[in-house]
């Protein structure tokens, strides 16, 4: 029993991820607190669903445009420095938009504005932060880091926005904004505090013509990175739409209130965090494990979209939760681990566009589903994009490796 728990906590033997994992628990926590604010602000001030997609997709719109640009950023410098810089700018992005609310100056113009830029920042600040734990724990505690990480967005996902309500409730939506950029210092100070002589930083690339070109090639002509990839893009345009279709299902197909979709919500963010405590506890990835993860994963998406009511939903939403983290561990570990140092950056660049950047594409994809058949229908062609996207990837890998066993013997032949 002691061996499992050191096993699954062993990334915090390392100094620096502990500073690292402690700034990001409170700045998490702020960020959903934005999330929520947002949302709240725009519903408040235009009493539309059309304008808020607007201005999520304006989030979105620049990973999905500039993602590989950032990844190329990333490769190019010190990742600590570069935290430094991203993580500053969100704080004073969060503490304009804050204090614009406060005083009453705030105009839908401004916040478009705003989210634009909260995206370009996270067009580098994502796949170096990404890129970025590799360089603290090692290949040795790569995994455990990433899931550890991945549990703690999640346990975030259900105290941020509970904490947001209250906020809201009592001193207004422009607080959230302000304590979530305060929360920005504490991973500021992490980055500093940090011993860098215990980094383990990457060889940056020069600065040189044809790097978004060089990256793509590069991730295509690996079996494991390519499908990899091509499991996520599938995947995160269908099944990672569930800002969207979970407030519909619960609405309409459950006929709830804003508390059903709360209680989904907080359902998921514990499978969530078993399924990342399991994950960090277990010791080895396989291009099988990750397939029939994400397999499962759409099963379970499926069997939510057919339960008959709430508290069976969310019985089988703890298990999509479980399996949801369970694939984004497995998926965001087998790309660091075979991937090259010096494109590292663009590697996890491709996968942010492909989890999030794809959000402009499918959220309005599974809202037109859901709003001209059933949320029911939405949510299972989100499952059947798992299924899909599993069997697909396990084809493009067995293809790809048989190719190189054919090049090199024919290689050997010759």
């Amino acid at each position: 029993m002691e061996l499992t728990i050191r096993r699954t906590f062993a990334a915090l033997d390392v100094r620096n991820f502990r500073l690292f994992l402690f700034g990001q628990g409170i700045s998490l926590c702020g960020t959903w607190m934005q999330t929520i604010g947002l949302s709240w602000l725009v519903l408040k001030m235009t009493h539309s669903g059309t304008e808020l997609g607007l201005v999520v997709a304006a989030q979105f719109i620049p990973i999905l445009v500039f993602g590989m640009w950032g990844g190329v950023i990333a490769d190019r410098f010190n990742k600590r420095k570069l935290l430094l810089t991203t993580q500053s700018l969100l704080c004073i992005l969060a503490l304009i938009l804050g204090t614009l609310v406060v005083f009453n100056l705030i105009h839908l113009w401004m916040i478009f504005i705003l989210a634009t830029c909260l995206g370009l920042v996270n067009v580098v600040d994502n796949p170096t932060r990404q890129s970025f734990v590799i360089e603290m724990v090692g290949k040795k505690h790569l995994r455990n880091a990433i899931s550890l990480n991945s549990t703690l967005v999640n346990m975030a996902r259900i105290i941020g926005p509970s904490i947001a309500g209250v906020l809201i409730a009592t001193s207004g939506v422009g607080s959230c904004f302000l304590v979530n950029g305060v929360s920005y210092i504490a991973v500021i100070i992490a980055l500093y505090l940090m011993h860098e002589e215990e980094l383990n930083p990457a060889k940056t690339s020069k600065m040189v013509a044809g790097q978004i070109r060089a990256g793509l090639s590069y991730i295509w002509n690996e079996p494991r990175l390519k499908s990899t990839i091509i499991m996520m893009f599938i995947i995160g345009t269908f099944a990672y739409e569930f800002p969207v279709i979970l407030p519909l299902f619960a609405t309409i197909t459950l006929h709830g209130t804003a508390a059903t979709y709360s209680a989904i919500m907080v359902a998921t963010g514990i499978g969530a965090i078993l399924g990342g405590l399991y994950t960090a506890g277990k010791s080895e990835t396989r291009e099988s494990q990750l397939v029939w993860t994400a397999i499962l994963f759409g099963f379970s998406i499926i069997l939510a979209s057919i339960m008959p009511g709430l508290y069976t939903a969310l019985i089988v939403f703890v298990l999509v939760g479980a399996l949801m983290i369970a694939f984004l561990a497995l998926g965001n570990t087998t790309l660091q681990l075979t991937s090259d140092e010096s494109m590292r950056g663009r590697v996890m660049a491709l996968w942010a566009i492909a989890f999030v950047g794809t959000t402009p594409i499918g959220g309005p994809i599974i809202g037109y589903i859901s709003d001209h058949y059933n949320p029911r229908v939405g949510l299972a062609v989100g499952g059947i994009s798992g299924i899909v996207g599993g069997l697909i990837g396990l084809y493009v890998y067995k293809r790809s490796i048989a190719r190189q066993k054919k090049k090199v013997t024919d290689q050997i032949l010759a």
